[in-house]
């Protein structure tokens, strides 16, 4: 069975999500370890809660970004794993790395990518005044949320949104289109070929497929 590594920094609502995608054998494959770089990350209780081993790192004392990415790809490396998973990791991972794991990494962000790479897409939204809003599945390559986009999902805004809202129906989708993409991936179905996706040996168009229901 395919394994999977799960990177996260936070709550790790996707990391459920995907934990439950695999138990449930809607992804065939284990998450055999979660790490992140944060110590009170609750994702940590989450993996725990279904004896996923955890590891903690931190690249406080480490001389560079570099330095720290080797001494992770070490760690993660005795997992042997098919797909790398970001999911809210909050650390930019550096050229070797990405080279290190190149079509084997994955990241979901909160925009309708290309719009709105980086931090607090929900607020920009809502002072844009937009009336659209999503989230995106990538592969993740060295420009920041910049990879080849593999699926997306839109959400409405109203008049009347708040932040608080506005994160609530973006996190509901992505608990659905992120088990899906690598769901694709763990059966051989998704690839990148030449900064191209490919879904079943078609060229996705450059913004993914769209997922609405």
């Amino acid at each position: 069975m395919k394994k999977l590594v799960v990177l996260i920094s936070g709550n790790g609502s996707n990391l459920q999500s995907i934990i439950d995608a695999c138990a449930n054998k809607y992804i065939n494959a284990n998450v055999v370890a979660v790490f992140s770089d944060k110590p009170k990350a609750y994702g940590l209780i989450r993996a725990q809660n279904a004896n996923i081993p955890i590891h903690v790192l931190s690249d406080k004392n480490f001389v560079n970004r570099e330095i720290f990415d080797s001494h992770l790809i070490q760690k993660i490396e005795l997992y042997t794993p098919d797909l790398i998973i970001l999911a809210g990791y909050m650390k930019i991972l550096s050229d070797f790395f990405i080279i290190k794991y190149h079509k084997k990494i994955i990241n979901i962000h909160p925009s309708l990518l290309p719009k709105y790479p980086g931090l607090y897409t929900h607020r920009q939204v809502l002072k844009n005044r937009d009336k659209e809003h999503g989230t995106t599945v990538h592969f993740v390559n060295n420009k920041l949320d910049g990879g080849p986009i593999i699926l997306q999902s839109t959400i409405p805004v109203f008049i009347e949104d708040t932040e608080k809202e506005i994160i609530k129906r973006v996190k509901y989708q992505e608990h659905i289109i992120y088990p899906l993409a690598i769901r694709w991936f763990i059966e051989d179905r998704l690839e990148i070929r030449k900064n191209v996706v490919t879904l079943d040996g078609l060229i996705l168009p450059s913004q993914g497929l769209l997922y609405n229901k």
